[in-house]
């Protein structure tokens, strides 16, 4: 089953999360074939720009669970793999467009804010729900930080509370909400502009501009990363993924 789909026009090349089952959640199968895709995309001269996209209704519903869930007893948990997810998107020397029709949380967060350029509908929700499953934003701050406005992050990272598209663009998370009905052409207008600029000029303005606080993402990840991994190896963190997983309140809730 090929869980990232890619196509490419005009120099565009569109990687597809695919797998609407679990919302396309991010295991280890489809951020292994993301990887792949970018470094695919980064090495053919014909691509330009490389757009981030997704089928069924959700962008991006976070760490697989399931999958973790499973992980436990060996450690290897997926959320250690998606430092070098986020880093590789960064890393891209072509401009990365994230396109947001549906909800997006926790880790997919994170993937929205290590693009250069991201448009969501502004009926798209987020929230930053790692708190309540017992875990830390950890791995993802190395992106989301150098986005959000310090209250905001402040206030949505320590409730997980809903937040929709509107309220998206004007803390930082993205660059442009929109109605759904205008995602598609938006998203077109800027590649249509990205392309036009000269390869190596692009990839020279992406290292200028790395020169911000972007430029530690690799090793803010990495390190964040294995924070991230001890909390959902830890006691809160184990039951929270499994209250989420049996649809009930974790433990820590008062009664």
């Amino acid at each position: 089953m090929t869980l990232v789909r890619v196509d490419t026009d005009r120099g565009v090349a569109t990687l597809t999360l695919d797998s609407p089952h679990n919302r396309n959640a991010l295991s280890t199968p489809l951020m292994t074939e993301l990887l792949d895709a970018l470094t695919a995309a980064v090495a053919d001269p014909a691509v330009r720009a490389v757009v981030l996209s997704h089928t069924g209704p959700v962008f991006c519903s976070g760490a697989d669970l399931k999958e973790t869930a499973a992980a436990y007893a060996s450690g290897k948990v997926p959320v250690g793999m998606l430092g070098d997810v986020l880093a590789a998107v960064v890393d891209c020397p072509k401009p990365v467009v994230a396109r947001i029709a549906g909800p997006a949380r926790a880790g997919g967060l994170g993937l929205i804010a290590a693009a250069d350029i991201a448009i969501c509908a502004a009926e798209a929700t987020f929230a930053f729900t790692e708190v309540r499953l017992g875990v830390i934003p950890a791995v993802i701050s190395s992106t989301v930080l150098r986005r959000l406005a310090p209250r905001a992050a402040q206030e949505l990272y320590l409730t997980g509370e809903l937040f929709d598209g509107t309220r998206a663009a004007a803390i930082g998370l993205v660059t442009l909400a929109v109605g759904v009905e205008e995602l598609d052409a938006t998203v077109r207008s800027y590649c249509a502009a990205l392309v036009r600029g000269a390869p190596g000029a692009l990839a020279g303005t992406k290292e200028l501009l790395a020169r911000t606080p972007l430029a530690s993402v690799r090793d803010d990840a990495a390190e964040l990363g294995a924070r991230s991994v001890g909390y959902f190896l830890s006691d809160e963190g184990r039951e929270g993924v499994t209250a989420f997983r049996e649809k009930r309140d974790p433990a820590w809730i008062p009664g």
